[in-house]
Order: C-alpha cells, then structure tokens, then sequence
C-alpha cells in the first residue's frame, strides 16, 4: 500500500464517521438535507456508498429518504 493510498483510506474513514456521527447526533434526518450539507466535501455516488455501508453495518436505518440512528 502507498502513502497516498493510505491518505486516501484515511480521509474516506474519516468522512465515513463524520457523516456517521451527525446521523447519530441528529438522531434522525432527511437524507437529502443532509446530502445538501456535505456536498461541497463528497459526490453523490461516494455519499450514498457511505449511507449503504453504514445501512449494511446496522448502525443507520432508513425509511421514506429518513435517516436514523440505531447504532
């Protein structure tokens, strides 16, 4: 593994727990709005890569475009 492949796992982990933990914080929000907030730092097709791994983990469950925590 390189460093920039290193750097590059790092920063998308470290996206991958913020978006987390305002999912958390928030307890439940429109993935949308929240969509909106972070797409200045992350595309769509990364952001919902994000969603579905933590959907998959079972830390987040979504119903009609609500995201909520069930950590």
């Amino acid at each position: 593994m390189t460093n920039a492949t290193d750097r590059q796992v790092e920063a998308a982990l470290g996206i991958m727990k913020a978006i987390a933990e305002a999912i958390r914080e928030l307890g439940e929000v429109p993935n949308g709005h929240l969509y909106a907030r972070v797409m200045d730092h992350i595309d769509y097709e990364n952001y919902a890569a994000v969603i579905a791994a933590l959907k998959r983990a079972g830390v987040v469950e979504e119903k009609a475009h609500l995201l909520r925590w069930i950590g």
